[in-house]
């Protein structure tokens, strides 16, 4: 069940019990995203819905800058698990490449 749904700038946010899906609203490329004020909105939403898991929507997604990845490696100390849902392929392979995939729950 969804409880809340919000937008901040270019992310698409959904929460879901103890969970926060954040998206960043099907954009095959994120290589245009103000990794500051993309790190100021998803620490808000973590304290604000309490959340123990910040899941990461990659749908549509073909390439991820490295800011973006340093980006999500710095919140893994302020939420329990963080989540990478539907990367493709050559995201997924990226993340194992640099062992992210040790950090972050990849999930198809």
């Amino acid at each position: 069940m969804l409880f809340r749904s919000d937008v901040f700038a270019s992310l698409e946010v959904v929460r879901n019990g103890e969970r926060t899906i954040v998206s960043f609203g099907g954009r095959e490329l994120l290589d245009q995203v103000n990794l500051l004020a993309c790190r100021d909105q998803i620490t808000e939403l973590i304290q604000r819905n309490q959340t123990k898991t910040l899941a990461i929507d990659l749908s549509g997604v073909r390439l991820i800058p490295s800011g973006v990845l340093g980006l999500l490696a710095s919140l893994r100390d302020t939420v329990e698990r963080i989540q990478i849902l539907n990367p493709r392929d050559n995201v997924r392979e990226a993340l194992e490449i640099m062992k992210l995939n040790r950090i972050f729950e990849v999930l198809p």
